[in-house]
C-alpha cells in the first residue's frame, strides 16, 4: 500500500465515510501477508517510497501469480524481474495491461501510476559493448519505473575510447552514471575519471575464460582508483538501477530545498 491510498482511508475514517471496522479490514494485511510460500511485504512502499520487487527466478509460475494478486491491487509500478518469457505469458494472460521487456527481462504492471522524478534530471546507463545492453536494459528499464528519465549510451568501450568522447557531453549532463562492462572491466574507471557524478559500475559475466564469468571485472572496478565510484555485484543492473533511482530522488529533494 502506497502512502497516498493511506492518506485516502485516514481521511475516510475521518470524515465518517469508513468505519473502523472496514478500515481494520484493509489495513489487515499490513506489513505484510503470509501466503505460506512467501511473506508478501505490502509495507515497503511506505517505508521505502517503492512497492517490493518479484524476482522471479526459481519461482514457479503459481507463486509469482499468488504474489502479484496481492500486488497489483494495493500498489504503483509492480515489477517482476528476472523473468521468462513463459512467466511473461502467464502474467500477460491475467493481466492484458502488463508490459515485457524481453532484452531486460522484466514484466512491469501499474507503471503509469509512479510520478515522474522530477524535471528531467537523467540517469546515464553507459555499456562498453553490445553485449553487455542485456544487463544494462534491467538498470534501465528499473531505472524508468521508478519514474526517472534514462538516458542509454551503448557500444563505447575502451577499445574505441573516442566512441566515449563523442558521448562525453550526454553523460556529463546526467546525475547518475551507470557502467556496464564486462572482458576487464575498465570502462568505469575511465568515465569516473572523467565525470563529477555517482558512477554505479556494473560487472558483466561477458567475457573469455579469464574473465571468470565477470569476476575479473568486479576485481577490476573494486581496484579502481578512479574517485565516486561504488560496484554492485556481477550481472545486478537491478541493483544499479534501483540505487541510482535513490540518488537521483535525493538530488530532486535537494534542489527543491535550496
Amino acid at each position: 500500500m502506497h502512502e497516498a491510498k493511506v492518506r485516502e482511508l485516514l481521511t475516510q475514517v475521518a470524515t465518517g465515510a469508513c468505519g473502523v471496522d472496514e478500515a481494520t479490514r484493509r489495513l489487515r494485511d499490513l506489513p505484510f501477508a503470509d501466503l505460506g510460500y512467501a511473506n508478501v511485504d505490502h509495507h515497503r512502499n511506505l517505508r521505502q517510497g517503492f512497492p517490493e520487487v518479484i524476482y522471479s527466478q526459481g519461482k514457479t509460475i503459481p507463486q509469482v501469480l499468488g504474489i502479484l494478486e496481492r500486488l497489483v491491487p494495493r500498489n504503483n509500478a509492480v515489477m517482476a524481474t528476472r523473468a521468462s518469457e513463459e512467466l511473461a505469458g502467464a502474467v500477460r494472460k491475467a493481466y492484458p495491461e502488463a508490459v515485457w521487456h524481453p532484452e531486460a527481462r522484466i514484466l512491469v504492471l501499474n507503471a503509469g501510476a509512479v510520478k515522474p522524478a522530477g524535471a528531467g534530471k537523467a540517469i546515464a546507463v553507459v555499456t562498453a559493448g553490445t553485449s553487455d545492453i542485456p544487463v544494462a536494459e534491467e538498470a534501465a528499464v528499473t531505472a524508468e519505473t521508478m519514474g526517472n528519465a534514462v538516458d542509454r549510451i551503448y557500444d563505447v568501450g575502451v577499445a574505441g575510447i573516442h566512441r566515449l568522447f563523442a558521448r562525453l557531453e550526454r553523460i556529463n549532463a546526467a546525475n547518475v552514471v551507470i557502467v556496464a562492462a564486462g572482458m576487464e572491466g575498465a570502462l568505469p574507471s575511465v568515465i569516473g575519471g572523467l565525470v563529477d557524478k555517482p558512477v554505479i559500475a556494473v560487472p558483466t559475466s561477458i567475457g573469455y575464460g579469464a574473465s571468470f564469468n565477470g569476476l575479473a571485472a568486479l576485481l577490476a572496478m573494486l581496484n579502481t582508483c578512479a574517485s565516486g565510484i561504488g560496484v554492485v555485484n556481477i550481472d545486478n543492473g537491478f541493483g544499479a538501477g534501483y540505487l541510482a533511482s535513490t540518488i537521483n530522488r535525493l538530488s530532486i529533494v535537494s534542489e527543491r530545498d535550496l
